[in-house]
């Protein structure tokens, strides 16, 4: 494991991958078998990066919290048995740019997502040995800033910023106490000033952000 104390913790739906696809085709699946109409690829897109409970509830309006959560929890098994088999679209240049950012930093992921999600995605791209942790709204059943302050802690690290997609990540990043870099090619948008329109954009924002701190 890299003991570096300063990390990179990532989101991961638009910023490692783009799963939609496969979220669509192994959620409807569930769908019909449950007796509702097919979700549309927009309507996964405006949802990505948004904790369990709001899925539940836009997904199934017409139940009551409780139901929605267990049929929403179907559709969730599902998925996470197709994406660990079949895998998603990774963003370009993924795996190089991690593997070098791990030679230096602490890396590690942290999503909204449904528990078993994240080790899916490890699992069926053969990532695992690139990220020291990772933490999920379907493990904590907390927000993704309490979530960044979580991580933070238990690794002792000294300082870190986060790497996210929509609005959210940006807001969570904010109330976590630490910066945050947009991923332009995402499903959002951040009035952050750091900002990044591919991967390999990181090194040169990561820089410029910690110089700042090597400053005070």
């Amino acid at each position: 494991m890299n003991q570096n104390k300063r990390a990179i913790l990532f989101d991961l739906d638009g910023t490692l991958w783009n799963s939609t696809n496969q979220i669509v085709e192994s959620w409807n699946d569930i769908r019909i078998q449950q007796g509702y109409d097919l979700v549309s690829h927009e309507k996964i897109s405006s949802l990505l990066g948004q904790p369990m409970d709001v899925f539940a509830r836009q997904m199934y309006p017409d139940q009551d919290f409780e139901n929605a959560s267990k049929m929403l929890e179907e559709c969730m098994e599902n998925e996470n048995r197709y994406l660990e088999v079949h895998g998603a679209t990774l963003y370009p240049n993924l795996r190089k740019v991690l593997e070098e950012l791990h030679k230096d930093y602490f890396l590690a992921i942290i999503s909204n997502c449904q528990k078993g999600y994240i080790e899916a995605f490890l699992k069926a791209h053969q990532l695992a040995d690139l990220f020291d942790d990772y933490e999920s709204y379907g493990n904590t059943l907390c927000y993704k800033d309490e979530n960044i302050r979580k991580v933070i802690k238990r690794n002792n690290i000294s300082e870190a910023l986060y790497v996210g997609d929509i609005e959210d990540d940006g807001i969570s990043a904010n109330k976590a106490g630490v910066p945050f870099i947009l991923a332009e090619y995402g499903f959002g948008n951040s009035d952050t000033p750091y900002r990044i329109k591919s991967l390999t954009d990181l090194f040169d924002v990561i820089d410029e952000i910690f110089a700042k701190t090597d400053l005070q």
